[in-house]
């Protein structure tokens, strides 16, 4: 049996064996290869790259068996970072002769997922496929008769990484040399399949923390989003480092410390703009107010939708500079094709550093704020976007002791502009979960915010249980 909770909103994801199997990801193989290919008939090359987990080579092997089948053409690029994988839709080949670029690339990973987890990342005609793609594409595998597909591993090998490092210190080139001193922690990651060859052809100053990939990850989750998985890099910092990286697992994230901050997305995002002429930023729902405000004062910053497929479609819809998430996807449309990639975002930073940018003074001078982490509140599948609808509802006549609402924004869930701050509720497209932020620019303001809300979070779910009972 297929488990059709593998298909996701921007994704494909499961536990590998008994969600993510044999079967099944030959399925997927071949009825995207179906689609490719009758779109683009002989021309359907399909470049695949993998993560380090420990069954991405078995999932590359049942992924191109799949895609041979749909008579599609396989490119091999290896063990790659998810940018690099989405770098390669934008390159040429050389392939028994011909010149070909890529109509499609799959990127094999579990990303910051628990190291049971695997997963698959897919582009079509350099845009993300996600959403209804996905959803079609599992009613047609659901709806399918049941078929075996033998094993077929013909690939072409691509070097999409030589290409990739070749790119990066051209377009660095102005880095070379530089002095300051920073730390970059891979977390056993793929980040350093391609990112102290960078580093080491611009001759900068810096200490690797686990740069080998191993898909057990021995030191710490490949997860900077999580505070705990950033003690060795603060403890680095605290020698003669000025500065810090942390990436994911697949690479397309990045965290950026100071001795004195860990700077979010949203506030990096600020920094950014400030080189831009006339920015225009696309933001996540969930990115601080005060980096709307301050964006909007030299240009124009547009609220949308979470995720990544979300935000890349916005992001070349509108033309924008750029496009961040809180948790460290940066799109980079300025001088660059407009994907997440922690390691292009990371020579950016590094740009305004050589730049003398006092990045600490610039945090410092912003509007003091309050902001909590994302909260999750667990509830199921099913019940997740019942309990937003009637929480919506409540909120159209709120109890007396509610905080004012100033306006409603419901891009995505519902943000909810107080007085003096914000609170945002939304359902997760990818996990059964509700998550939650609240910020002000008093700190018993943002607690106030979020008891009220939790307490009208309760009062949705105890009405939808009374229903249902």
């Amino acid at each position: 049996m297929i488990n059709s909770t593998i298909f996701r909103e921007y994704d494909i994801r499961g536990i590998v064996d008994s969600q993510l199997d044999e079967y099944t990801v030959k399925l997927i193989g071949y009825y995207f290869g179906k689609k490719v290919f009758s779109k683009y008939g002989l021309n359907s090359y399909i470049a695949v790259g993998y993560d380090a987990r420990e069954h991405s080579t078995k999932l590359f092997s049942y992924l191109s068996s799949g895609l041979n089948k749909a008579k599609c053409q396989v490119l091999n690029m290896g063990m790659v970072a998810t940018g690099i994988n989405y770098f390669s839709n934008y390159q040429d080949f050389d392939i028994e002769g011909n010149k070909i670029q890529p109509c499609a690339s799959i990127m094999i990973t579990g990303s910051h997922n628990p190291k049971e987890y695997n997963g698959l990342k897919i582009t079509l005609d350099k845009k993300p496929f996600f959403a209804q793609d996905i959803y079609n594409l599992r009613d047609e595998i659901l709806n399918s008769f049941e078929m075996a597909i033998e094993d077929n591993l013909k690939t072409f090998d691509i070097d999409v990484k030589s290409l990739y490092i070749n790119y990066m210190v051209k377009e660095f080139q102005h880095l070379k040399n530089l002095s300051d001193s920073f730390v970059i922690d891979c977390g056993n990651g793929v980040a350093d399949t391609v990112l102290t060859q960078i580093l080491d052809k611009l001759n900068l100053n810096y200490k690797g923390l686990y740069c080998k990939p191993d898909g057990t990850f021995p030191n710490h989750h490949p997860d900077p989003s999580e505070e705990k998985n950033l003690k060795d890099l603060k403890d680095a910092l605290q020698d003669n480092f000025n500065y810090g990286f942390a990436y994911d697992g697949d690479a397309d994230r990045v965290a950026f410390l100071t001795k004195k901050y860990n700077i979010k997305g949203d506030l990096l995002a600020i920094l950014f703009a400030k080189k831009i002429k006339n920015p225009k930023v696309v933001g996540e729902v969930k990115c601080s107010q005060i980096m709307y405000d301050e964006i909007n004062k030299v240009g124009k910053a547009i609220m949308y939708k979470a995720g990544h497929s979300n935000l890349k479609m916005k992001l070349k819809e509108s033309n924008a500079d750029f496009a961040v998430e809180v948790s460290g996807h940066i799109f980079f449309n300025d001088r660059f094709f407009g994907f997440d990639d922690g390691i292009y975002a990371t020579f950016r930073i590094l740009e305004l550093i050589k730049d003398k940018m006092d990045i600490d003074k610039k945090i410092d001078s912003l509007p003091k704020i309050y902001s909590t982490e994302e909260t999750k509140i667990k509830t199921t599948e099913e019940e997740k976007f019942v309990l937003m609808e009637k929480f919506k509802k409540l909120l159209k006549s709120p109890p007396k002791d509610f905080p004012k609402i100033v306006e409603l924004i419901d891009i995505d869930g519902v943000r909810i502009v107080f007085e003096k701050g914000w609170a945002l509720v939304r359902a997760s497209n990818t996990t059964p979960i509700l998550v939650t932020r609240f910020e002000s620019s008093d700190l018993s303001l943002t607690k106030e915010y979020e008891n009220k809300i939790n307490n009208l979070i309760k009062v949705a779910k105890d009405e939808i249980n009374s229903i249902t009972n």
